[in-house]
């Protein structure tokens, strides 16, 4: 019934231990023991192929010393159960069908284009951050951007101009307390009139309440609060913006 660790048996050929072949071998399956796994083992690499009734190879895996590679129409990693599609590429798309995609390299993930996604977050108790550190990053959406921190800050910090910009709309602050920080302080007749007649020695009001005025290219600056209105169009403010 065959001859050293060559067995022939009603279910075809059972080979005994490690077998070594020289020339192709061709099967319809190989099955291991069921107490054992099936080791493929090569000096140089294990290559796979498949090959359609002309004989054309429709696809390859091979697995080398540097790396694993696969040469098909479209490359599919499913679940255990066989069901559920965690990774699939082709030439046109990638795919990633798993729950959550976990990037762990502390460079974090590089992407040489766009990024198309309804959800980004990070992991709770870790902050996100968003960066582009040699050009600009850009987040665009037809209906609109949507930034929310529901329990922290939310701070917007540039080296030059800060643009807040609607082509149709409006621009609404809602808040409490509103604040503008390092305010130019313009100069008006009022305030000269009243710093020149009051002497270095009368304990003069601290001014406290000032005026919000504005230039007419819109630059903003504070003017000391009077009786009417302390803002002037030709301050010095406007004429050096």
């Amino acid at each position: 019934d065959g001859m050293g660790n060559l067995r022939v048996t009603k279910k075809g050929i059972r080979l005994e231990g490690i077998s070594e072949f020289l020339l192709p071998l061709y099967v319809k399956e190989i099955h291991s023991r069921k107490d054992s796994p099936l080791v493929l083992q090569s000096d140089r690499n294990v290559t796979v192929n498949a090959r359609n009734h002309m004989g054309q190879l429709t696809g390859q895996l091979t697995v080398g010393a540097d790396a694993v590679e696969a040469q098909c129409k479209r490359f599919e990693v499913r679940a255990s159960d066989g069901g559920k599609v965690l990774f699939s590429a082709d030439e046109d798309e990638i795919v990633i069908g798993a729950d959550r995609l976990k990037v762990t390299g502390t460079e974090g993930a590089v992407f040489g284009h766009s990024v198309e996604t309804p959800h980004i977050r990070a992991e709770p108790s870790q902050d996100l951050k968003l960066e582009s550190p040699t050009r600009s990053l850009v987040m665009e959406a037809p209906r609109g951007v949507q930034v929310n921190a529901a329990a922290g800050d939310l701070k917007a910090t540039c080296r030059k101009e800060l643009h807040l910009q609607s082509t149709e709309g409006e621009i609404f602050l809602n808040a409490d307390t509103i604040r503008l920080g390092n305010l130019p302080m313009g100069s008006s007749s009022f305030s000269s009139s009243f710093s020149s007649s009051s002497s270095p020695s009368s304990s003069a009001p601290r001014q406290t309440i000032y005026e919000l005025c504005a230039c007419p290219n819109g630059k903003l600056y504070l003017s000391p609060a009077g009786a009417g209105s302390t803002c002037q169009s030709s301050s010095n403010i406007c004429l050096w913006s």
